[in-house]
């Protein structure tokens, strides 16, 4: 399948890149700094360029069976506003390059899904993330709202360890505390969803 990957220098976009050429789809990355991506591939097209930027963004989608998100602020508290900005550039340039399909990782605590979180996890979201939360929130009921064929995820705490598989995927999900989850795991799960449909035009939980 022909993917674009927008976030693909970043820790889970990284696992993104990496498994969805292993798995032989043709991948084009959005990036700003190209020299982050220290490897080549034959299915792989790295354009350079700001995910703001209108008309670099037409030509990375154009063409494209699937678009998967997993842009984020890095260790940055502040959001700049740069999930909404971006979901208010994308949606009109997948419309009109008729690209339907959107796979957007979320966070979980974030929109919906704070009505599930443990009394930590609020206390957490509202303070230090607030800004961060603020912007994923009003990004989502844009992607909510639109004709796109979308789905949301929404990862607990994304470590850095091995891909084991030993996770639970559900629109709704019982927490305690600050569960933990494979940003392997949650890549994987994301170009699963490009063949299933089980949550298409939904929010998905991984804990």
């Amino acid at each position: 399948m022909k993917i674009l990957i927008l976030g693909a220098t970043g820790p889970t976009g990284q696992q993104l890149l990496t498994r969805a050429l292993d798995q032989h789809h043709e991948v084009t990355a959005l990036v700003r700094n190209p020299s982050k991506l220290n490897f080549q591939h034959q299915q792989l097209r790295i354009i350079k360029g700001d995910v703001l930027d209108s008309k670099v963004l037409l030509t990375a989608v154009q063409g494209q069976q699937a678009v998967i998100s997993a842009l984020g602020k890095g260790k940055s508290l502040r959001s700049s506003n740069l999930i909404t900005n971006t979901v208010n550039c994308l949606i009109p340039i997948m419309y009109k390059s008729k690209v339907s399909r959107l796979i957007f990782l979320s966070g979980f605590g974030a929109g919906e899904t704070l009505a599930q979180a443990s009394q930590l996890q609020k206390f957490i979201f509202k303070t230090f993330l607030k800004s961060i939360y603020s912007d994923k929130a009003r990004a989502e009921k844009i992607i909510r709202n639109s004709n796109l064929d979308w789905t949301l995820v929404y990862p607990v705490q994304l470590i850095n360890t091995p891909s084991n598989g030993n996770y639970k995927s559900a629109e709704k999900l019982s927490m305690k505390g600050m569960p933990k989850i494979s940003r392997a795991d949650v890549a994987d799960f994301m170009l699963q969803e490009l063949k299933d449909n089980t949550f298409l035009k939904k929010g998905v939980i991984l804990k």
